[in-house]
């Protein structure tokens, strides 16, 4: 049975889309437009002879048109006011930003257009001195979102305890997840529960709890001579700033340089903004968490390229990483 969480339409529909947002903008006259990957929207490459742009159909059922205007309007808030490379939306033909477009077989998918950031995307063979400058970017986010005076209209998901590894989850539940045994589910559960109580101690007052961009993993960053550049803020929301650290290193949770990725985005984001005792007390729980809300996207995604590469023993390393989270010993990261 197909996920709810994922877009039913396949590629060749989702093409054909494209293809009708393309023509609302006139920059974008005989432009060449190639699917670059489904996750939880698709994006396009559109090449044209005034440029080269992204454009993103979102899926059905996520976000809304006032989310979709709220995160472009922290992306132009950045642009404006920080030093941080990110995309800007474009106009079309009507001066509309979030174009609606109907879908076949009835209902519409929303869609937006950028300004493609050239550069290289970072894997995990990259040198660990990177999470430094993503520590420091990241600082640098956290600093512009305590001080922006958000618009009225503004309206972003939630990214709490329950939203991210709750039985309604954003990403779907944990426990659907194929390959699961009863047993490791338990080990899972127990630690799910530490998580919550140790959430609930730590708070989220202002200072520890705001907008944030909420996976800014490898993949979402663009390496370029002039600087570290940010793309996909759209999963971008209300959740614990030191979250992004855990999205920093999602799915590669359990690689055996995490340990150091940890310690250098540390380093950065220390530069830039002081950590509490707390801050980095909690770490190991939302090291948890993220793996978990990871755990059930890849149950709910199970169609994507990105569950595919995987490998068959993800699964396990989850449930490794939380027992070591559970024994309390060592954080649960790395390969040991």
């Amino acid at each position: 049975m197909a996920s709810s969480h994922a877009d039913p339409l396949d590629d060749t529909l989702l093409n054909h889309m494209a293809h009708e947002a393309v023509a609302r903008y006139p920059f974008c006259h005989q432009a060449r437009v190639s699917l670059v990957t489904r996750s939880e929207n698709a994006t396009f490459l559109v090449e044209s002879p005034s440029g080269r742009y992204a454009l993103r159909i979102h899926r059905p059922g996520y976000h809304e048109r006032v989310d979709i205007e709220s995160e472009l309007a922290w992306l132009k808030a950045l642009h404006e006011e920080t030093d941080i490379p990110v995309p800007l939306a474009l106009a079309d033909c009507d001066g509309e930003h979030v174009l609606t477009l109907a879908a076949p077989g009835g209902g519409y998918r929303y869609a937006v257009l950028f300004h493609w950031l050239e550069g290289e995307m970072p894997t995990a063979c990259l040198d660990p001195l990177a999470f430094r400058q993503l520590g420091e970017i990241t600082a640098k986010l956290h600093q512009h979102s305590r001080n922006w005076g958000r618009p009225t209209s503004f309206r972003r998901i939630v990214w709490n305890h329950e939203t991210m590894v709750g039985p309604e989850a954003h990403w779907g539940d944990w426990r659907d997840t194929p390959g699961l045994s009863a047993t490791d589910a338990q080990f899972i559960a127990q630690a799910i529960e530490q998580v919550g109580q140790e959430l609930s101690v730590y708070g989220g007052d202002a200072e520890r709890y705001g907008l944030i961009h909420s996976d800014l993993r490898l993949t979402n960053l663009i390496l370029h001579p002039s600087g570290t550049r940010v793309i996909d803020f759209d999963d971008c929301g209300f959740g614990w700033f030191m979250h992004d650290l855990a999205a920093a290193i999602s799915f590669e949770e359990h690689h055996p340089s995490a340990p150091a990725w940890v310690e250098n985005w540390l380093e950065g984001y220390e530069q830039v903004v002081p950590l509490s005792a707390e801050d980095r007390a909690i770490l190991p729980a939302l090291f948890v968490q993220r793996r978990v809300q990871l755990t059930a996207w890849t149950g709910s995604h199970a169609q994507t390229d990105m569950v595919r590469s995987l490998g068959p023993d993800w699964l396990e390393h989850t449930v490794r990483l939380c027992r070591r989270y559970l024994d309390g010993k060592n954080w649960p990261i790395g390969c040991a």
